[in-house]
């Protein structure tokens, strides 16, 4: 079922694969970003798009005649917007933005929504496995209790706001793990230094990653808009997680490189402050609720999500 589908946050490194698979299905999109849009990186027909420059997080700009007008064609939204989590040192300026982008401007979207009156099919709406806090022991799943720290806190606001929505609408929540392509996100930050012959674990190695690769996630978000029987919270990880030390082994691996040089736990308290956290700790995150009925992941595997990316 084609579909004209409403984008917020889409434009970065998740957009870049996403668009165009949208556009694949036969989609027609709105994309909305408070950055000028290079139309040309995602290589699609560009008249099925329609481009919107806003900011998103001040509340006036929601006030937009040209907004309305394509919120009121919608018949689903996309909502992905947030600051980058590690790009920064988590100063409480810095936390401020992390919180703001994400939550006031998701609760603004669906005070829109409700004072227009609309009722889209579908909302797809980000968030992220930080919602259960760190652990080195811990396994979590959809039923599992939030956590206590920053993001954890975020996570829960964040769905809130979501969770505002028009009755009718059908929301899907993905709670979101570590993102794995070349081109971005936290393998993007890697392989220069494991290219060099410099990799290594970062801290002692043994926290877990929760990861899923950047098609099996656009492949979730095409099937929760197509498929009913997506509604409510879902952890979007592959089915297998694994260790920091498992990662650098196999992305080392990969690209015939050592895999002997950790990264102590120190600079990078230094680098992003209270968000290192999140990378030292870590958190073993499972879905309960994506079976194969729902969705076929097509790399399940670490082996196989590192090799498709890194032999680009």
């Amino acid at each position: 079922m084609k579909m004209r589908i409403l984008l917020i946050g889409c434009t970065g490194f998740i957009g870049k694969e996403l668009i165009p698979k949208l556009i694949e299905e036969g989609h027609s999109l709105c994309i909305i970003s408070r950055k000028n849009i290079d139309k040309l990186k995602f290589k699609v027909e560009l008249k099925k798009i329609i481009f919107l420059k806003l900011d998103l997080s001040i509340e006036q700009n929601w006030r937009n005649k040209n907004l309305h007008q394509n919120l009121k064609n919608a018949d689903g939204i996309i909502n992905l917007i947030g600051e980058p989590i590690a790009d920064k040192r988590w100063t409480d300026q810095q936390k401020q933005k992390i919180f703001t982008s994400r939550v006031n401007t998701t609760f603004f979207l669906m005070k829109t929504i409700k004072t227009l009156r609309l009722k889209p099919k579908v909302i797809i709406n980000g968030s992220a496995i930080g919602y259960y806090g760190t652990s080195i022991k811990k396994e979590f799943n959809e039923k599992s209790n939030k956590g206590s720290d920053f993001l954890a806190h975020l996570c829960e606001k964040w769905e809130a706001a979501a969770n505002q929505k028009p009755f009718f609408t059908r929301l899907v929540i993905l709670r979101i793990g570590i993102v794995i392509e070349s081109d971005g996100g936290a393998l993007g930050k890697m392989l220069p230094i494991f290219k060099l012959g410099l990799g290594g674990p970062v801290g002692d190695g043994k926290q877990w990653m929760s990861w899923i690769h950047r098609t099996d996630l656009c492949g979730l978000i095409i099937c929760a808009i197509k498929n009913k029987n997506f509604s409510g919270v879902y952890n979007a990880v592959s089915p297998e997680p694994t260790t920091m030390d498992n990662f650098s082994n196999i992305l080392a691996n990969c690209l015939n490189k050592p895999n002997s040089i950790p990264v102590p736990s120190i600079p990078l308290k230094l680098l992003i402050g209270e968000g290192a956290k999140l990378v030292l700790e870590g958190q073993k995150v499972l879905s309960i609720k994506i079976t194969k009925n729902l969705y076929k992941f097509k790399y399940p595997l670490l082996e196989k999500a590192l090799f498709a990316a890194t032999k680009k």
